[in-house]
């Protein structure tokens, strides 16, 4: 086999099935152009075809935009139906989230004072939407799914401070039929009862948009 002289451009060769590389210090073949008009011509040739095309204008803030229905807009912490809260202060979503955007402190249920199903609740829970990348990797790690994601997406502000939402921004509004915590367990002596029911919508996820 003959060695190839340095500089030296291979051809390129499709017979018998076989292509040959251009060695390394071939030099490249300038680019053919399909058409024959200049470049500046073809620019703005791109920019006039844009001119006769039907624009698309949305009226907003006067007609509100439609969202697709798995949408990731602002959090919601919901309720079982008797009005308890799902989150049981866990702090796995702030430990999932990327941007270090959730900041959760537990609490202790007690017989007189009970939040949630179960020992634990979450008695402080914050979200800072400075940082939030809406990526929805704390609603993945939600072992109860309190933590959902809503259809809101309205959540400029002018003042920093007002963007860091508190529990009681986030929760879920109380129903007809839902008591506002702390109250007893009504739907069952155990915290089993709320989790190993008949699986179906509840009234509050219906309300708060929360999404699969």
């Amino acid at each position: 086999m003959s060695e190839r002289k340095p500089g030296e451009q291979d051809m390129v060769r499709r017979s018998r099935g076989e292509v040959e590389r251009s060695s390394a210090g071939g030099r490249n073949r300038p680019t053919v152009r399909d058409s024959l008009l200049p470049a500046p011509a073809q620019g703005f040739g791109v920019t006039f075809a844009q001119i006769f095309r039907k624009v698309t204008t949305e009226q907003y803030p006067f007609e509100p935009k439609v969202t697709k229905p798995r949408y990731h807009g602002r959090h919601v912490l919901n309720r079982h139906p008797d009005g308890l809260e799902k989150c049981v202060g866990c702090e796995l979503c702030a430990w999932a989230c990327p941007a270090d955007a959730i900041y959760v402190e537990g609490g202790d249920n007690t017989e007189d004072a009970r939040f949630s199903p179960g020992e634990r609740y979450g008695a402080v829970y914050q979200i800072n939407y400075l940082r939030c990348i809406f990526c929805g990797l704390c609603i993945e790690a939600c072992p109860t799914r309190s933590l959902t994601m809503s259809n809101d997406f309205e959540l400029a502000d002018d003042n920093r401070g007002d963007l860091i939402y508190t529990k009681e921004q986030l929760m879920a509004p109380l129903l007809p039929g839902m008591e506002q915590p702390p109250h007893p367990m009504r739907l069952g002596d155990d915290e089993k009862d709320y989790y190993l029911r008949v699986p179906g919508p509840s009234p509050a996820e219906a309300v708060s948009g929360e999404k699969v």
